[in-house]
């Protein structure tokens, strides 16, 4: 059976009946199954994760954005995570039996009937951009450049013409980006300061684009009501660029400004292999083999 995995991020990680509403939207209108939500205060940030055929998840989708056009307003919206819209980003990760391609297909597909039906404009990034320079998300909407600014330049600044609607953002739910992508893992790791310049400048130090790591994406966020910051990443793919790998790094970097590491966290859902990668490093198991794990056993018995 085709699967697909959708996870739309929402505007809105304080109010819990809102959040609650678009999750209840998402799960009537499509046969999908729920496998995570949940809401970052600091973010102010909601990210949802299902699973279904494609059609099913297109349906979920929208509807989730629909709800949270009619609940959310971007002019009211303060949070610590960069953004455009209500409904800020929607990628289609394909499962099984789907390729890229037609999770491509699919962002298409309801980017058009968003921008129609909502009045929402649309922009594509990932595997569905339809130019190179929004491939990387975080290349696209940035620090200086988001909703507040998007609001002002969409109508003059040709850079940011939406792939689908018009050159003006809704009254209150802003732009939606769309896309198609393998899994990522969401990880952030918490350092024992409250100076941003170190968060920025370990960041700088293992993104890619700065030298660092491949296939990591990485900022610094700073968590006011902790009075901590934080090292904020997209690990875009997991097997490349393993965890351990990730926390290691950032540890030692760390380490040079007599800082500490906390705690890290995964944000939403993650691949079983990612975490066993981990375990197999830091305990350095040797001739370890995955089907001694109880669960993975009893899983592939029953399949």
């Amino acid at each position: 059976m085709p699967l697909v995995e959708c996870v739309p991020n929402f505007s809105e990680g304080r109010r819990e009946e809102v959040v609650q509403q678009i999750v209840d939207a998402i799960k009537k209108a499509g046969k999908i199954t729920l496998l995570d939500s949940r809401m970052d205060p600091d973010h102010n940030r909601a990210v949802v994760t299902f699973i279904g055929e494609p059609n099913e998840c297109l349906k979920a989708a929208f509807a989730g954005c629909k709800k949270a056009t009619e609940l959310i307003d971007m002019n009211e919206h303060k949070g610590e995570h960069n953004r455009f819209g209500a409904t800020d980003v929607i990628p289609f990760i394909p499962v099984s039996d789907v390729t890229l391609d037609e999770c491509v297909k699919l962002a298409k597909k309801l980017g058009d009937r968003i921008a129609k039906e909502l009045n929402v404009p649309i922009y594509l990034y990932g595997a569905a951009a339809e130019k190179p320079e929004r491939e990387v998300l975080q290349k696209f909407r940035t620090k200086t450049f988001q909703y507040e600014q998007l609001k002002e330049e969409i109508a003059t600044n040709d850079d940011y013409i939406p792939d689908f609607g018009e050159r003006a953002t809704h009254p209150n739910a802003g732009a939606t980006i769309i896309g198609a992508r393998n899994f990522l893992v969401a990880y952030n790791v918490y350092l024992d300061t409250d100076d941003m310049e170190i968060a920025k400048i370990i960041a700088r130090n293992i993104r890619h684009s700065g030298g660092g790591l491949r296939y990591i994406q990485a900022g610094a966020m700073e968590i006011t009501e902790r009075k901590c910051v934080q090292v904020s990443m997209n690990i875009t793919d997991y097997i490349g660029t393993p965890i351990h790998r990730v926390f290691d790094m950032i540890k030692r970097e760390a380490e040079r400004f007599g800082v500490a590491v906390t705690e890290s966290e995964i944000y939403g859902m993650v691949p079983m292999d990612a975490l066993l990668d981990a375990a197999e490093s830091y305990l350095q198991l040797n001739k370890f083999d995955r089907d001694q794990i109880i669960e993975k056993k009893i899983n592939s018995k029953s399949e």
